[in-house]
């Protein structure tokens, strides 16, 4: 494990973020045994202008200002500052000499500020993690001189259209560029081992504590108690841009002894699907976090009935270990990232392999089979995760020839 390292943390997501962060967990785990500071993104010109009220950018507006200080501790060995700068918003730009200019110049800003807050916390010499700040951290490696430079990818962001316009360019060359890099899915390991071979994937920390705590004596909803089984479940978002309406729709009709049980907010595309119009298909809408274990208790089956593309190909699934983490026979779909899970999932590329492998997961659920996956899903924490990438990190500081920190 790194030790009595400074570390410099830059990342899209702020540290202020309402949801949970993966770079903020990592942080967070790293700073258990080095010193690290999380500098977040400057603000940029047309946020400081459209959203002057929002609380957040109030906030930066303040320490632009003056009137407060960038700078917060947030415990013995981890900071996290906010610049005092404003970065031009030039993402609207095509993709020339102009748009590349004005970036550059943004990423010398930025790595002003870096400087400026690493020299306030006493960090001389330093490792820089960045997470998937593909625009900003494009020139950080050569305006910082770090004594590695790390890129982190935890989701393919290059196909959002924010990030597409430039991100398709740019992400490959800092990827390129970087002493080391590292992922939280294979697929997403592959595809920066084109560019990169120190491209690794390090696992993905889960809090599954809420779902390992007494999952055996969970009492049932009394909605989902009043479902006879078998019951096949889904719980989260239900959104047509993830999940494969089509594979439901065919499921439900094609299996009218089996009750599916989808728990989770709707987007239109759901809401408007012949499901609803299925009597062994039952919404059990939003649920409060605290109510979420329950639900999944009631699942014979937990599925994950995923539409590949761009978007979902490669991420990282947290739900598939909360199910495994109750330890529930998962049927999900095969993809590159879902390989991972292969050993304690049914995985599935057609409508005919769900429904077998649902049947298939029914029949062969056991006691042992169910601690073999909760086994399996209590060992990817963010402790194990920070292993892997301290493992590759302290691998290449010894070829590099640093050997003190």
């Amino acid at each position: 494990m790194l030790e009595h390292v400074n570390i410099v943390i830059v990342a899209v997501q702020h540290w202020d973020i309402d949801i949970g962060s993966n770079c903020k967990s990592i942080a967070r785990e790293l700073s258990k045994t080095n010193r690290v500071l999380y500098v977040n993104t400057p603000l940029d010109r047309k946020t400081s202008i459209l959203k002057s009220t929002d609380p957040g950018v109030r906030r930066r507006l303040a320490v632009i200002r003056g009137q407060q200080d960038g700078l917060e501790q947030v415990s013995d060995t981890l900071w996290t500052y906010y610049p005092a700068t404003i970065t031009e918003s030039i993402n609207v730009l095509p993709d020339n000499a102009l748009y590349t200019k004005l970036n550059t110049l943004n990423s010398r800003r930025f790595a002003a500020e870096i400087r400026h807050a690493a020299s306030r916390t006493g960090f001389d010499d330093y490792l820089l993690f960045n997470d998937s700040e593909m625009f900003l951290g494009q020139h950080l490696k050569e305006f910082l001189d770090p004594l590695l430079s790390i890129y982190y990818i935890r989701d393919n962001l290059v196909w959002q259209p924010y990030f597409a316009r430039h991100g398709k360019r740019l992400e490959p060359l800092l990827i390129e560029q970087s002493d080391l890099v590292v992922a939280n899915s294979d697929y997403l390991a592959d595809y920066a081992r084109q560019y990169n071979p120190d491209s690794y994937m390090i696992g993905q920390g889960c809090d599954i504590s809420r779902f390992t705590a007494h999952s055996d004596r969970l009492p049932l909803p009394d909605d989902a108690a009043a479902i006879a089984s078998p019951r096949i479940g889904y719980l989260g978002n239900l959104t047509s841009m993830r999940l494969d309406i089509p594979l439901l729709e065919r499921l439900a009709a094609e299996r009218p002894n089996w009750n599916f049980m989808l728990v989770g907010p709707e987007d239109e595309a759901f809401r408007s699907s012949a499901l609803h119009s299925r009597s062994n298909v039952y919404f059990g809408g939003p649920k409060p976090l605290d109510e979420v274990p329950a639900w999944i208790a009631a699942f014979d089956v937990a599925i994950n009935p995923q539409v590949v593309n761009p978007l979902t190909i490669g991420n990282y699934p947290l739900k598939i270990d909360e199910y495994l983490a109750m330890g529930k026979p998962v049927v999900a779909t095969a993809t590159r990232a879902m390989d991972f899970f292969r050993e304690h999932c049914y995985l599935a590329s057609t409508a005919e392999e769900y429904g077998e492998l649902i049947e298939r997961a029914l029949d062969e659920d056991s006691p042992q089979l169910q601690d073999a996956r909760k086994r399996f899903a209590q060992r990817h924490t963010w402790h194990n995760s920070v292993e892997e990438l301290s493992r590759h990190t302290l691998r290449l500081l010894e070829e590099s020839g640093t050997t003190t920190l």
